[in-house]
């Protein structure tokens, strides 16, 4: 059978490069991608996007072989109907890599038509790295990568202030784009770039905060046969997703003129204001995601779909969401349940196989900027200890000893972090360390969690207790323990 390529799709077309994106994976190509690809179905925006890795893997050159084309399934709710369809994505032109072809990224920021740069390299990718050097091909930091291209956008054109971008960041932390244009600013000082260059930045540049919304679980490891025998045609980058969706975009009004998603059928926003749309989507959406995976996953489920529908764990969600997360949110209750029980109802799409490990990815990172805000203003507005985010806190530990049962549990997270936990829980395995020794060292952690987690009254020795209980009688028996409580 063949694969996907120019070959075999007859109605491929190209498109003025006008946009840069900073990672290939599955969320990108299955939301941003794709709503590019309307744009030009349906407006006059008439361009592509060129892919670039924020690390390095073998997708890009996957991506090359396909000539930038992919299969995306959305399936769910659309409409008030139960929707399956599929559509190839024609929006990317190609991916460069940037171990290999680095003076091809280069070339790139010298041409005219390029006008957006997009992002999403996790909440672990918008940071500074003080080692990354200009001269790097290219810099360890996505930051430190971008800001090597606007600086020779900035000499390309001889900082000619109609040729800044529009920088749409789209990892899940709070300002995302203030904070990414800080750190850009931050090198162009570490590396001693001239006034005129730091003044393009902030002149000719438009960074704009965003919120993305859509479950993309990725490759349909458990359909792709049939997928593929539907098709007639193989495609190692078949992405699946929900109908659902929601980009919330935070600048000025002008740029509604250049991504003119009104009459489209996008439920893109652009907006003065994020702040309720972001901090509602990531305590709900993704802070139950991140919440559910660790209790879930040592339960012994593997998927979102079964975890809400399964008996204990799925009450253990609800409940946390109702009676932990969301009396922590400002606004209309009615409005929050309402938005509570769609999230409810997209976890248990038949259609999505969200697998629990492709969540698992940086959950450190995430419970910090997900969970423990919730976390923190429930503590401050009730005076007590959110009992289901402390238990699934105290998963969280436990899923970071690396074990589910007798098999091996690929942590996949900073290096540094997971030598960090191996390093402990062995020696907790060798009796060097009490259970209890052992929390106080991993919560006083600040590099984990942005402070010291044993400043919060009692969570200490409630974490001691539940990971001792975890440890001595699974998660299954530890969590009846904490339903026969709550009674």
């Amino acid at each position: 059978m063949q694969k996907l390529n120019n070959n075999i799709h007859q109605k491929y077309i190209s498109y003025p490069e006008k946009v840069l994106q900073f990672g290939e994976g599955n969320f990108l190509r299955g939301f941003i991608d794709w709503q590019f690809q309307v744009l030009n179905e349906k407006t006059d925006f008439n361009g592509s996007v060129v892919v670039v890795q924020p690390r390095g893997n073998n997708k890009i050159e996957r991506l090359n072989n396909q000539d930038g084309l992919f299969t995306l399934y959305l399936q769910g709710i659309k409409e008030g109907q139960l929707v399956n369809e599929h559509q190839v994505i024609e929006s990317i032109s190609r991916g460069i890599n940037l171990f290999s072809d680095y003076p091809e990224y280069i070339k790139l920021a010298g041409t005219e038509d390029l006008r957006f740069i997009v992002s999403n390299t996790t909440e672990a990718g918008i940071v500074f790295d003080p080692t990354d050097k200009l001269e790097d091909r290219p810099q360890k930091s996505f930051p430190g990568k971008l800001t090597s291209f606007l600086y020779h956008r900035f000499q390309a054109f001889a900082g000619d202030q109609k040729r800044g971008c529009i920088i749409i960041p789209c990892e899940l932390i709070e300002r995302n784009g203030e904070k990414l244009r800080e750190i850009v600013l931050q090198y162009a000082s570490l590396w001693n770039l001239e006034d005129e260059f730091i003044e393009w930045v902030k002149n000719a540049n438009t960074f704009c905060s965003s919120l993305v919304d859509r479950i993309v679980p990725g490759f349909p490891t458990d359909s792709y046969k049939e997928k593929t025998e539907q098709l007639g045609f193989e495609d190692e980058l078949m992405v699946v997703g929900e109908q659902y969706h929601l980009w919330v975009i935070e600048g000025p009004e002008w740029i509604k003129n250049e991504l003119k998603v009104e009459g489209t059928g996008l439920n893109t926003l652009i907006v003065n204001d994020l702040t309720p749309y972001r901090v509602r989507k990531v305590r709900i959406l993704n802070g139950a995601h991140t919440a559910m995976t660790p209790v879930a996953y040592l339960y012994g489920l593997s998927t979102v779909e079964e975890s809400i529908n399964h008996e204990e764990v799925g009450m253990f969600i609800k409940e946390m969401i109702r009676e932990e997360i969301i009396p922590t949110l400002e606004g209309p209750k009615p409005e929050l349940s309402s938005y509570a029980d769609d999230v409810v109802n997209r976890f248990a799409n038949p259609y999505i196989k969200h697998y629990l490990m492709s969540i698992a990815l940086n959950s450190i990172s995430k419970f910090q900027t997900r969970n423990l805000p919730a976390f923190l203003d429930y503590v401050e507005k009730y005076n007590s200890l959110p009992k289901r985010m402390v238990f699934s806190l105290s998963c969280l530990l436990y899923f970071y000893k690396g074990k589910r049962g007798n098999d091996s549990i690929e942590l996949q997270d900073d290096p540094e972090i997971v030598e960090f936990f191996k390093t402990h829980w062995g020696k907790f395995e060798q009796q060097e360390l009490a259970m209890s020794e052992l929390v106080n060292i991993i919560l006083a952690e600040q590099r984990l969690w942005g402070m010291d987690l044993t400043s919060i009254p009692n969570l200490e020795s409630t974490v001691s207790t539940n990971l001792l209980t975890i440890y001595q009688i699974g998660v299954k028996e530890a969590l009846k323990e904490l339903f026969e409580t709550s009674i």
